[in-house]
């Protein structure tokens, strides 16, 4: 006799491996257990998704969750909160916060801290140092990392490994594909006074693109003698995506929803230190550019660099402004505006945010709707308009650069393995966030 599901969603179009399809979602113990037509099939509940399109759970993977010991700007409840509000089933969270993330003590706090307590599913980023460098190889395959993260440019926080000699030595030991903040930190220091005390639009002066670029062909450079693999977070110039169409064997590539969307040009001057970035937001010629990048496949992944700060902080003067914009809960709506403009395919929207993902990081049981899967499903409405509001920002923070902005496609439910943990913008689920599978880093039976 056939088992009866927990979970049938109806009616909706799914997007998966064979394209975009009408097609029910089975769900059976926090897993998919069928995809057809499920209509006579018993089900302890069913949900209506006629009109809507059922994704792939949406997989954040660079996001600053602030906790521990930056509380009072964010925390992993109040992230994971926004997370979910927004379409997002799994985020990686970054290594700088206060104590750093860069032992197996801190890994373990944070892991215990997420544990049921964040709202989505979790990985924690371990900071690459001259300390732990050779550790690094134990590091990244503990519960919950998400991999090693290194700052070879100075961001925010108190990780730096800006000489080529510390990086090999990290990259040397790594197995799997470490992260890195790409800007050149001699050329930050050497260009400093290019700040103009006053004027965030002096921002993508002082940390041009040519800092950025220097920064990303050393690390290539380092990543072929020591064999390793290598991930470039946030790209922000032409350069670099030129740059990188020649070297995707060794490396991979991040864009933002800020970078594609905001035009420095305008931005500064209508927003001024709240579209303070590291790397920055630059001109329309580099957001051109990075399209280019990624409607080329050269751009694998995207991410939202959610880094909250709040208002006053960022209404100090410029460049005493902290660098760092909310992300995570606007996403999906930016990306779906995209989509709705024809600048980006549903298909591909998905391969950046799901299969992408799965794919670089090894990702075990996520990034496909597929039998076998987590249930982690975002499911949005591609012909909704909505008004972006900063009452909306479930972040502690509560604002977002694209207050006031609307947009075509929006986040209308969020399941996390088979739990609806969002519906129509109503958090419906205690949290029960659980610590993302790696294949390189599986528990032993």
């Amino acid at each position: 006799m056939e088992q009866p599901f927990d979970l049938v969603l109806s009616g909706g179009t799914v997007v998966n491996q064979d394209g975009e399809h009408r097609a029910d979602l089975g769900i059976r113990a926090g897993r998919i257990a069928a995809i057809g037509d499920l209509a006579a099939s018993k089900a302890a509940e069913r949900r209506d998704c006629t009109g809507l399109h059922l994704l792939p759970g949406v997989i954040d993977s660079q996001v600053h969750f602030r906790e521990p010991g930056l509380d009072h700007k964010e925390d992993l409840e109040t992230g994971s909160r926004a997370a979910v509000m927004g379409g997002v089933t799994a985020v990686f969270e970054m290594p700088n916060t206060n104590p750093l993330t860069t032992s197996a003590a801190t890994l373990a706090d944070k892991v215990a801290r997420a544990h049921h307590r964040m709202h989505c599913d979790f990985a924690f980023w371990v900071g690459g140092t001259h300390e732990n460098a050779h550790e690094v190889a134990e590091l990244e395959r503990l519960p919950g990392a998400a991999g090693i993260k290194v700052f070879v440019g100075s961001s925010t926080g108190a990780l730096l490994v800006e000489d080529d000699e510390g990086v090999a030595e990290i990259l040397k030991r790594t197995r799997r594909r470490a992260a890195f903040h790409a800007e050149d930190e001699p050329m930050l220091r050497d260009r400093k006074g290019l700040r103009v005390p006053g004027d965030p639009s002096s921002h993508p002066v002082w940390r041009s693109p040519e800092v950025a670029l220097k920064a990303t062909e050393r690390l290539v450079r380092i990543a072929r003698q020591t064999g390793a693999r290598i991930h470039i977070l946030h790209i922000s110039t032409g350069e670099e995506m030129a740059y990188l169409a020649d070297h995707k064997d060794v490396a991979s590539a991040e864009v933002t929803p800020h970078h594609l969307t905001l035009d420095g040009t305008e931005a500064y001057a209508r927003l001024g230190t709240l579209v303070q970035m590291n790397p920055p937001v630059r001109d329309a010629a580099h957001r051109e550019r990075i399209w280019w990048g990624l409607s080329q496949g050269v751009a694998d992944i995207l991410g939202s660099d959610h880094a909250p700060h709040l208002l006053e902080e960022k209404a100090k003067p410029y460049p005493d402004s902290p660098s760092g914009m909310t992300g995570v809960q606007t996403l999906v709506p930016i990306m779906l505006d995209h989509v709705a403009a024809g600048r980006l395919s549903l298909a591909r929207f998905v391969d950046m945010t799901s299969a992408g993902p799965k794919r670089l990081f090894g990702i075990a049981r996520k990034g496909r709707l597929s039998i076998g899967y987590d249930a982690d499903v975002t499911v949005v409405d591609l012909k909704r308009r909505e008004t972006i509001r900063n009452e909306w920002i479930a972040s502690k923070c509560g604002w977002t650069p694209y207050d006031g902005v609307t947009v075509t496609g929006w986040p209308v439910g969020t399941y996390v393995r088979g739990a609806c943990v969002m519906w129509q913008g109503e958090l419906l689920a205690p949290a029960r966030g659980e610590a993302v599978l790696f294949d390189e880093a599986l528990p032993v039976a």
